[in-house]
């Protein structure tokens, strides 16, 4: 009789036990717009399963993508109120908040993509991330994402700055875009995304501007755009960040564990990126896309004003990315 009460027991403490470290797992909601296989839903993905797997499936991530808990500007509301903890936004929404990274919207503030990286993983990424976290956002920063740089999409080769004198093109609308191709002679028209493909059809608009990959994706080839007129025009990094609110409740092992997870979902994405563009290049190519690589100076000078006007708060910023190698 002991040895059943004994038995009866030791079972009871071991469910007891078994369902506290249930308990105890804490799974952390990712959020982003795109779909799963996208470069930066994948990668944070793919975190996620290191992370389960470095602490025996006490901490998880589970990704809502496809734009789940909202667009850009909901969710990152919801990361700020704890209601997700981890996300990837695109700068627009940072940027109102914290200008300092508006420096990175403008105009060919970046040579190429070998310059952008080194910036973002020198002291300027550092400085600007420390900022983000340091700020009243209520997000921790985790890294920087790739988003490609943003070229012209066109009915008629662009060879040179002439060539979009008068062009009707397509642009979100935001100053620093507006103003930017202002300056290089062509004639702006905002038009909602959705629109694009219709608009390109029916000539409302001569071009667009994006990169690859959203080429491939909304058919813009069907719309009657045969060009891709490698300018380069922007090269506008996203951030990976963190709910505060969730991040205060860990434990500095997990902080630590959890930055160095993302430090190697930065990489990783980077990877993805250039896959993907890889792949949306050949495609395009395939359906007759000629990839006109411009003399780039030309449209540099021509945006210099706009640089002088949205960056001038920020000239010693400014100059930092420029000088660095």
């Amino acid at each position: 009789m002991g040895n059943k009460k004994l038995t009866t027991g030791l079972l009871a403490l071991s469910l007891l036990v078994t369902s506290s470290m249930a308990l105890a797992k804490t799974v952390f909601i990712a959020s982003d717009v795109h779909p799963a296989d996208y470069p930066t839903t994948a990668a944070v993905i793919h975190m996620g399963e290191k992370l389960s797997a470095q602490t025996d499936g006490r901490l998880a991530i589970k990704m809502f993508p496809n734009g789940q808990m909202g667009d850009e500007g909901a969710t990152i509301e919801k990361a700020r109120a704890g209601a997700i903890d981890i996300l990837r936004v695109s700068m627009a929404p940072v940027g109102g908040i914290l200008p300092e990274v508006s420096v990175f919207n403008m105009p060919f503030v970046f040579r190429d993509l070998d310059h952008l990286h080194h910036v973002l993983d020198g002291q300027v990424g550092e400085q600007l991330g420390q900022k983000v976290t340091d700020s009243n956002l209520g997000l921790v920063f985790l890294g920087w994402m790739d988003a490609g740089s943003r070229s012209l999409i066109t009915k008629k080769p662009v060879n040179n700055l002439d060539d979009l004198k008068g062009v009707k093109i397509r642009l979100q609308n935001n100053p620093i875009g507006l103003d930017s191709f202002k300056a290089m002679g062509a004639n702006p028209v905002v038009i909602p995304v959705g629109d694009v493909f219709a608009s390109l059809q029916t000539g409302v608009i001569d071009a667009a501007e994006n990169n690859e990959p959203t080429f491939d994706t909304e058919n813009y080839v069907v719309a009657g755009t045969k060009y891709f007129d490698m300018t380069e025009h922007f090269m506008i990094p996203e951030v990976f960040v963190f709910s505060k609110k969730k991040w205060a409740k860990l434990s500095a092992e997990d902080q630590a564990l959890i930055l160095k997870l993302a430090k190697e979902a930065q990489a990783e994405e980077r990877v993805l990126w250039a896959q993907y563009v890889e792949k949306s290049t050949r495609k395009l190519q395939e359906q007759g896309v000629q990839f006109i690589k411009v003399d780039k100076k030309p449209f540099i000078d021509a945006t210099a004003p706009v640089r002088e006007k949205y960056g001038k708060q920020f000239s010693a910023l400014m100059q930092q990315i420029q000088e660095t190698k």
